[in-house]
C-alpha cells in the first residue's frame, strides 16, 4: 500500500513537531539554529491566530513539511489575500510531492476564506521552488519591485 500523506492545520499542541521543521527551514536560509526563538515565534503566531500553518506527515508519522500563511489585504484589488511566507519539506522527504500538496492546501484555504490572491517570494537561487510555483500557475511579478528596510532591535522596555 502506498504511503498516505496527511495534511492538517497546526494548533498549539503541534508545536513539538513543528518547531524542529521551522528551525531547519530557518537554517536552510543561513540562520543559526534557535529552538527557543522558533517555539516562541510559532506559539505567538498560532496562539494569536496571526498565521495559518499546515503540516504534512506520511502515514500519521512525524511531520515532514509545513507551509505558513499570513492574512493581508490588497489595496489595489480591494480584497483580502494571503501571503505564503514559508514552505519547507525535510530533505529526506523531497521529490515526493509534499510541497505540491502543501501548496494545493494553501490554495484551498485561500478559496475557503474568500481571498482571491496568494502572494509569495523565494530566493532567486531556489530554482526547484520556482519550478513548482510556475507549474501551479504562479507568475513572476514583473511590474513591482520589492524593497525592505531592516530596523535595529528596540531596547527592552523598562515597564
Amino acid at each position: 500500500m502506498p504511503p498516505q500523506l496527511r495534511l492538517w492545520r497546526a494548533a498549539l499542541g503541534d508545536l513539538d513537531a513543528l518547531v524542529p521543521l521551522f528551525d531547519a527551514y530557518r537554517q536552510f536560509y543561513g540562520l543559526p539554529s534557535d529552538i527557543a526563538l522558533c517555539r516562541t515565534f510559532l506559539a505567538d503566531r498560532i496562539g494569536r491566530a496571526e498565521s495559518v500553518v499546515f503540516l504534512a506527515a506520511m502515514n500519521g508519522g512525524t511531520p515532514i513539511g509545513f507551509t505558513q500563511l499570513y492574512p493581508s489585504f490588497g489595496s489595489l484589488s480591494a480584497a483580502p489575500l494571503w501571503i505564503l511566507y514559508d514552505l519547507f519539506v525535510a530533505p529526506e522527504a523531497r521529490k515526493m510531492g509534499v510541497a505540491r500538496r502543501l501548496m494545493e492546501r494553501a490554495r484551498q484555504h485561500t478559496e475557503e476564506t474568500g481571498a482571491k490572491t496568494i502572494v509569495l517570494s523565494t530566493a532567486r537561487t531556489n530554482q526547484a521552488a520556482q519550478r513548482l510555483y510556475e507549474s501551479l500557475g504562479y507568475r513572476l511579478d514583473s511590474e513591482f519591485l520589492t524593497y525592505e528596510l531592516s530596523l535595529p532591535p528596540r531596547p527592552p522596555s523598562e515597564d
